[in-house]
């Protein structure tokens, strides 16, 4: 094997080999015992058989066949992983201890019996390239449904880049390492899949670096912050609480104000602003600009159906909107289409 052949087969593969390692320390040996390090131990171990077999295709051809069938076996639960091990950290009250086992437990009859009744040696013209780019596609939802998961972060990144921290960082790392590493095999022919291999050597030593440089600090990267779960308010209290957070809004109307906060609720409700953030996200399933804007956009809703001679850009400013792009956008965020447009609409129904 020349030089530079020998330099490719080594990078490429040390990313997998090291994969291979940290899957199996997070899945066995990682501290603190929480199911996040498991599906992270889990992801990392399909990823790098997934990329282990790229590695030994690419320099060796005539690899058996079996091995080829293992590791695009090992792709089709990389997406479901990835998934659960974002929803592990973003949502970490969820239900997802309970139902992820039946989830695999699902996917996994569906690989084992197309492997049976159609393994990849003789049935190579139905593997490539309908069944692989079935699992492809299936990784790409997983993805898009990690995505959806992260939506706020996501949105915080194209907004506020600067007020994400490590962890956020960490994980929407996570999510597009994952997805350029799926594009590096999606879009390439399979005769030049160490490209993948390569991408994942990368970018798993970017996010090395990026753990380095977490050390020094008390921000546990893998694992939510166990020290703010084990404040959750139980169901009654959150009951209670929800009815005077609701009355407040109706009553009140604090959102009026551009510039309210969520230490402004709390300290109406008389709890700390974790637990309000743990009241709208695991009770409520919303962020605090959602709950916020609901409000104001039911409010304009109200006040454009009011038949007042108030304008558009007024309502918006009433209703808590510093400015008319934001209060247009949010509107038909929220109601798919336009203050004008619901205006009409209204205009129309009472002719």
């Amino acid at each position: 094997m020349e030089l530079n052949q020998t330099l490719l087969f080594f990078f490429s593969a040390l990313g997998a080999f090291n994969g291979l390692c940290l899957g199996i320390y997070f899945l066995g040996f990682a501290k603190p015992k929480h199911i996040a390090n498991r599906f992270l131990g889990l992801l990392l171990l399909m990823m790098s058989v997934r990329i282990g077999k790229s590695v030994f295709f690419y320099f060796k051809p005539d690899l058996s066949f079996i091995y080829l069938q293992i590791g695009l076996s090992a792709c089709f639960f990389i997406g479901p992983f990835l998934y659960f091990y974002i929803k592990s950290i973003v949502q970490p009250q969820s239900n997802i201890r309970n139902y992820w086992k039946y989830h695999i437990l699902a996917l996994l009859p569906i690989i084992i019996i197309v492997g049976y009744l159609y393994p990849f040696e003789t049935n190579t013209e139905i593997w490539r390239p309908y069944i692989i780019h079935g699992i492809y596609l299936q990784w790409f939802f997983y993805i898009i449904a990690s995505a959806w998961v992260l939506r706020e972060k996501l949105e915080k990144l194209v907004d506020q880049p600067r007020k994400l921290n490590t962890q956020e960082i960490w994980i929407l790392s996570i999510l597009v390492g994952n997805l350029a590493i799926w594009a590096a095999y999606f879009f390439t022919n399979y005769t030049y899949y160490i490209v993948g291999a390569l991408t994942f050597s990368f970018l798993f030593y970017i996010l090395m670096i990026l753990v380095f440089l977490n050390k020094k600090k008390s921000v546990n990267l893998f694992v939510p912050n166990q020290k703010y779960a084990d404040k959750r308010i139980n169901n009654t209290q959150a009951d209670i609480l929800i009815k005077r957070l609701n009355h407040f809004m109706k009553e009140d109307e604090p959102f009026k104000d551009a510039n309210i906060k969520s230490s402004d609720l709390a300290k109406k409700l008389q709890i700390s602003v974790h637990q309000l953030s743990q009241l709208l996200n695991d009770n409520m399933g919303k962020s605090f600009p959602l709950y916020i804007n609901e409000h104001r956009i039911e409010k304009a809703q109200q006040l454009i159906a009011s038949h007042t001679n108030i304008t558009l850009e007024t309502i918006g400013y009433e209703c808590g909107f510093n400015s008319k792009s934001t209060f247009y956008t949010t509107f038909k965020k929220f109601t798919g289409t336009t203050p004008a447009k619901f205006k009409e609409k209204l205009q129309g129904s009472y002719l």
